[in-house]
């Protein structure tokens, strides 16, 4: 495959998984470990590369070194690579591209009938979550789940979410679940 047709396939890609993320763009889904990256700078061949936000949301560029990657935009973290490569290239035009989403991931354990982590490219509420892993399991308490979140001062809260007070109208308990929410189905 020559390189216009990769970088034409990438691009497809991208927007795709724009599509799939619904109101999120580029410019509002905050970078998640796991992530893959593609930075190119332009006219500089060698300063090509995909990149892994790693687990604790740096990735590491040639002459930049690492850069916290991890709660930034695609262009905020374009604007920080192209400040710190400038006193090496003149004016770099640097570009940052989403390839996978691969850190936006929710988990659900318990009486479902699929448990496991899922990767989600969009938003999703708690119940589309629930749907994801199959719907409830025959000896689920649907009234005494709970969502899971860790904040980033490191503590974590418990919501609970009732199926039945959803299933007769409640639909403020439907929340829309972030990166790293655990739904506990007892």
């Amino acid at each position: 495959m020559n390189r216009i047709a990769l970088r034409c396939s990438n691009l497809v890609a991208f927007l795709a998984i724009l599509v799939l993320a619904g109101s999120a763009t580029a410019d509002s889904y905050k970078l998640q470990p796991g992530d893959i990256l593609e930075v190119s700078v332009w006219k500089e061949p060698d300063l090509e590369r995909d990149v892994l936000v790693t687990p604790d949301g740096t990735i590491a560029f040639p002459l930049v070194g690492g850069v916290d990657a991890g709660k930034m935009s695609v262009e905020q973290l374009s604007n920080e690579i192209a400040s710190k490569l400038e006193k090496y290239i003149p004016d770099p035009v640097v570009t940052v591209s989403l390839k996978q989403m691969l850190g936006n991931r929710i988990y659900i354990l318990g009486k479902v009938n699929k448990p496991g982590e899922f990767v989600i490219n969009r938003n999703v509420d708690i119940l589309q979550a629930l749907s994801m892993a199959g719907g409830l399991n025959p000896f689920a308490d649907g009234d005494a789940i709970q969502v899971l979140r860790r904040h980033q001062d490191g503590n974590q809260t418990a919501t609970g979410f009732s199926y039945s007070a959803v299933e007769k109208g409640d639909l403020k308990q439907n929340r829309i679940l972030l990166p790293g929410d655990v739904i506990l189905v007892p």
